[in-house]
């Protein structure tokens, strides 16, 4: 099964993105065979920033999406919101990657689940 997975919130000050890729890295974990795409979109694209440093006991989102890269997920960022809060290809976890609406488009009509944080 491929679910994709799209976060708009930023990382911190809601829970969606924590709870988007704590699904996420669930999915991957329960069968090597699923196939997750994480779009991370708007201020979700900060996410992806590498370097991240957070208070012991509280959760980084780099290292969420550093453990879905690890389980073969792919982490997509919408390049004009990139564009938008000054990150550039350099700025971002490796393994992520710079993507369109465009490659959303295609990503979302080929996939078996869509949801949205």
């Amino acid at each position: 099964m491929h679910v994709l997975f799209i976060l708009n919130d930023p990382p911190y000050g809601t829970e969606r993105v924590y709870n988007g890729l704590r699904l996420a890295a669930g999915i991957l974990k329960q069968d090597a065979e699923n196939r997750v795409t994480v779009f991370l979109m708007a201020d979700a694209v900060a996410a992806a920033k590498a370097g991240q440093k957070t208070p012991d006991g509280y959760y980084n989102a780099e290292r969420m999406l550093k453990r879905v890269l690890a389980g073969k997920g792919e982490v997509l960022l919408c390049g004009t919101c990139m564009d938008a809060r000054g990150l550039c290809d350099a700025d971002v976890t490796p393994g992520s990657r710079r993507s369109t609406m465009d490659e959303l488009s295609a990503v979302t009509v080929s996939a078996d689940k869509v949801l949205v944080f």
